[in-house]
């Protein structure tokens, strides 16, 4: 198993938003996270990832066999794991190239491996970008300085595809793409799928999953995944929204402080 997450919790401050996520990935899977805003799906990207700024508070998570809220950000990168962030930064100054390559070999080191030279470099960013079709004076320039929204996202792709993770994390990386740059990006990721890796895709929307086939879609809603699927269940929140499953899950809430109580 790659990913194994139990009883999940976590809070931002004072303020508790997870309350007791439960997920299982394994290689070769794609899966869609899915909720209304405020449900806890951007802080469980981030817990992932290691953002300081979100507590874990009790639960744990696997991670290829491995305590993964024990790991640094950068050993939690260098182990497999990458985040596509929902408003990608800029970085005035640093080069794509440059930025890259040290991020390549940073993990190679991490791994006892030489560093790659500047010519065995430049071929793979070639191979890279042409996967998720990346203009070439973009990836001269400064980390997404200047860049539109869809280019930060293509931009992202190819780190993606650079880095080579085990697994990727898109937190709502169809956010603010018309629709070509969402087939790009969509098509990107699809060619990066192999059955040693795997994705989790966090989106409102089904316009994304039109382009990236999940396995699984789960909703995730206060803090928890309430409701597990296959893809149908996206097309059913596409077609109902979000009102019948919240008002599914506060009458089983209410139930069970009833029950509780009693």
């Amino acid at each position: 198993m790659l990913l194994k997450v139990t009883d999940l919790h976590a809070r931002i401050d004072d303020r508790e938003i997870l309350r007791g996520v439960n997920l299982e990935v394994n290689a070769g899977e794609v899966h869609a996270i899915m909720g209304p805003n405020g449900s806890g799906k951007s802080t469980f990207s981030m817990v992932l990832a290691g953002n300081p700024a979100y507590t874990p508070t009790g639960g744990s998570v696997e991670f290829r066999g491995k305590d993964l809220l024990a790991m640094e950000p950068e050993v939690r990168s260098h182990e497999g794991l990458f985040l596509g962030f929902q408003y990608p930064v800029e970085i005035p100054g640093v080069s794509m190239v440059n930025f890259m390559r040290a991020a390549v070999n940073a993990k190679r080191a991490y791994f006892n491996e030489p560093p790659m030279t500047a010519t065995e470099f430049l071929k793979m960013m070639r191979e890279k970008r042409a996967v998720v079709e990346l203009d070439n004076k973009l990836a001269s320039r400064s980390v997404n300085e200047g860049f539109s929204g869809g280019e930060k996202k293509r931009n992202e792709i190819f780190q993606m595809a650079v880095l080579e993770p085990k697994l990727s994390i898109l937190d709502e990386t169809d956010s603010g793409l018309d629709i070509d740059a969402l087939r790009v990006v969509a098509e990107g990721v699809n060619k990066l799928k192999g059955p040693e890796n795997a994705t989790i895709v966090i989106t409102h929307y089904q316009r994304l999953l039109d382009y990236i086939k999940p396995d699984f879609v789960h909703i995730l809603y206060k803090g928890r995944i309430v409701r597990t699927g296959g893809p149908e269940l996206a097309l059913e929140l596409e077609e109902r929204g979000y009102d019948w499953i919240k008002a599914e899950i506060d009458a089983e809430d209410a139930a069970r402080e009833a029950a509780e109580r009693q």
